[in-house]
């Protein structure tokens, strides 16, 4: 555990746990201090940064960082934030991180949020993003689908959605600390309450309240936990052991991994929620991201060469 890491967990144990012992959900305030993220990363150098503020037929709402060479793979990015908060800007350091990394184009939607847009207006916005790649010419191999949180479980759920609709599907996906299960029965919930500094689990059923109104929990397109994974690409998990959501990832990688899915699953140590989003400070967050980028790279050469997959190495 680096120092870097040690503090990390400091400051969300003292800013942001006791938001969430609170009996009620104050969206505004978790709107507002995403708004005002104290540090974001600038535009890479050589890079362009198109923010899209609007949608419409013609293209999702988002932002789109593209190199300044011919990328050689598309990522679309879905950010977490419990689907009722946070967004592409609050996510830059993952984004940016990712496409300097990968040299890739990096697409970060700006999904309708909970609770004006209930489940399934995140899952349509996704399957819509992800198709309208499509229709502008980007072949689903050099695509990879990526996320964080609720933005991870999302992600997944974009595949199942895709994969069931008979939609050709991207090469790999990248999912950070994905919250897969909306019922939150994960034995993490039990046993990491008090060892995540992040959360308290009572604020997880609220959050899914908010997001499915009257839907099922047990949809597997808004808990993919309880889907089938037959047939997706390869799949990278990353989350700490220390998280409420542990047991959302290592549900997935056993299932996925009995369906033939290839599976890579991290788990960190001692590290906040979405570490990932504290690089450069923390180097934990710069090898993962490092690693997330060499595995899009590996899924997408191979699919472009018609080669197996690369085998899991964790």
């Amino acid at each position: 555990m680096s120092w870097q890491s040690a503090l990390a967990c400091w400051a969300v144990r003292r800013r942001m746990r006791p938001h969430s012992a609170k009996s009620e959900l104050d969206v505004e305030l978790a709107r507002s201090y995403a708004s005002r993220r104290i540090w974001s990363p600038r535009v890479p150098k050589g890079w362009r940064l198109d923010i899209r503020e609007t949608s419409d037929e013609d293209a999702p709402r988002g932002e789109w960082l593209t190199p300044p060479t011919n990328p050689r793979a598309t990522i679309l990015y879905l950010h977490g934030g419990g689907y009722y908060f946070c967004s592409p800007r609050s996510h830059r350091a993952i984004t940016f991180g990712l496409a300097t990394r990968s040299n890739a184009s990096v697409f970060s939607l700006d999904y309708s949020l909970a609770p004006e847009n209930r489940f399934p207006a995140a899952l349509d916005d996704s399957v819509a993003a992800y198709r309208r790649l499509l229709g502008d010419g980007v072949p689903a191999q050099s695509i990879a689908i990526a996320g964080d949180s609720a933005g991870g479980g999302l992600a997944l759920a974009t595949l199942l959605a895709l994969r069931d609709a008979g939609d050709p599907l991207p090469a790999a996906a990248v999912l950070f600390s994905p919250w897969t299960d909306l019922t939150c029965s994960g034995e993490s919930m039990r046993t990491n309450d008090g060892r995540d500094p992040m959360y308290h689990a009572s604020v997880f059923p609220r959050v899914a309240a908010q997001y499915l109104g009257s839907a099922d929990a047990r949809n597997p397109y808004a808990s993919p936990v309880f889907g089938e994974f037959e047939g997706l690409p390869p799949l990278l998990i990353q989350v700490g052991d220390t998280e409420l959501l542990l047991d959302d990832s290592t549900r997935i990688a056993t299932k996925a991994r009995a369906a033939g899915v290839r599976v890579e699953l991290d788990i960190w140590r001692n590290v906040p929620h979405i570490f990932q989003i504290w690089t450069p400070f923390m180097p934990e967050a710069r090898d993962a991201l490092a690693h997330a980028a060499a595995f899009i790279d590996g899924a997408i050469s191979a699919r472009q060469t018609h080669l197996p997959p690369m085998t899991s190495i964790v």
